[in-house]
């Protein structure tokens, strides 16, 4: 007769022992990623040394303020229009009728 205590000491997976090579594969990855990430890292590190202090402004419109820079309509052709500074959806179109 088996007791409560045998029953649950039995070793039900199977032989432990067989196919060990998950401890080391796993420590492997782990190396390997540490390794990948470490790379990145400096690689990155790199690149944003090799950019500039301060990027160059971009080119506004000649002579003027920015701020009243003209844009033509693309529906009619017609002449330019000056851009609303205080619209936060950007220049409207006008609407003919």
């Amino acid at each position: 007769m088996l007791t409560t205590a045998q029953v649950l000491a039995q070793n039900s997976f199977g032989d432990t022992r067989t196919g060990g090579l998950a401890g080391p594969m796993g420590l492997f990855l782990i190396l390997l990623l540490g390794a990948a990430t470490i790379l990145l890292i400096r690689n990155m590190n790199a690149r944003l040394r090799r950019l500039p202090d301060r990027f160059p402004q971009q080119a506004g419109p000649a002579g003027g303020d920015r701020a009243e820079a003209t844009v033509v309509d693309p529906t009619d052709g017609t002449a330019p229009q000056e851009s609303p500074t205080n619209t936060p959806n950007g220049p409207q179109q006008r609407r003919d009728g």
